[in-house]
């Protein structure tokens, strides 16, 4: 097969596509499913899959394959270089929203705290641990990942209103008095980081902070597009 920027490996691509779909479904899928998604034969699909389980890339439970942690170990490395992206835009998102910043990524079904900037100018502010994780469905960063993934029958209201607006909002839903902002970092069509910031108050306060989280999370996808610094899922 060709593309735009020369040859390609079909069987290549078909693979890239099985992991794809597999990240797109944590309930898994079985080989048929699989086959009729690819458009292939199931022969052809047992041998991707096969290959795939080789690499520790993919596993099955009973008759419905999900990611293999492989995948997940290759990921890892990569967060590093998403780190000294995103960095300097957390300290400036910080700095002028004068609230504390923060990116996290989303890993499984729950949604982890990578890094946080504080603001250097203010005497009262939220500190966050890094490292920390709570469900990928609670908290604005969370709900903006799941925002920056295409519709699914699961998504809360919550999260379409996220899709909608383009940023996503929380009001104590991880902690009392603590008001979170974040939009999704789209670098592909299943978004697995979002960057943000909270806040102490029971509303949104300050003049433009939604703007100015996803005018941070555009350029931070951009830089990690252009870079080639970004994986397609990251997940541990």
């Amino acid at each position: 097969m060709t593309s735009a920027g020369g040859e390609t490996s079909q069987t290549l691509d078909r693979g890239l596509t099985v992991l794809s779909l597999l990240a797109r479904h944590s309930d898994g899928l079985t080989v048929a499913e699989i086959a009729e998604r690819l458009g292939a034969a199931r022969a052809i699909v047992y041998r991707l899959l096969r290959t795939l389980e080789a690499h520790d890339l993919a596993s099955h439970d009973g008759a419905r394959y999900v990611l293999g942690f492989g995948v997940a170990e290759l990921a890892s490395h990569l967060r590093p270089r998403l780190q000294s992206v995103v960095l300097p835009i957390l300290k400036r998102l910080s700095e002028h929203t004068n609230n504390t910043a923060l990116l996290s990524v989303a890993d499984g079904d729950q949604a982890l705290i990578l890094l946080s900037a504080e603001p250097p100018r203010s005497a009262m502010h939220l500190a966050l641990r890094e490292g920390a994780r709570h469900p990928l469905n609670v908290g604005a960063d969370g709900v903006a990942i799941l925002a920056g993934r295409p519709p699914s029958s699961d998504d809360t209201p919550d999260v379409r209103l996220a899709r909608q607006r383009g940023y996503a909002v929380s009001i104590g839903a991880l902690q009392e008095g603590a008001v979170g902002v974040a939009a999704p970092i789209r670098v592909s069509d299943w978004t697995t980081a979002s960057l943000g910031v909270v806040q102490l108050g029971v509303s949104v306060s300050g003049a433009g902070v939604p703007e100015a989280v996803m005018d941070a999370a555009a350029e931070a996808a951009a830089l990690l597009s252009a870079s080639r610094g970004y994986p397609a899922a990251i997940e541990r």
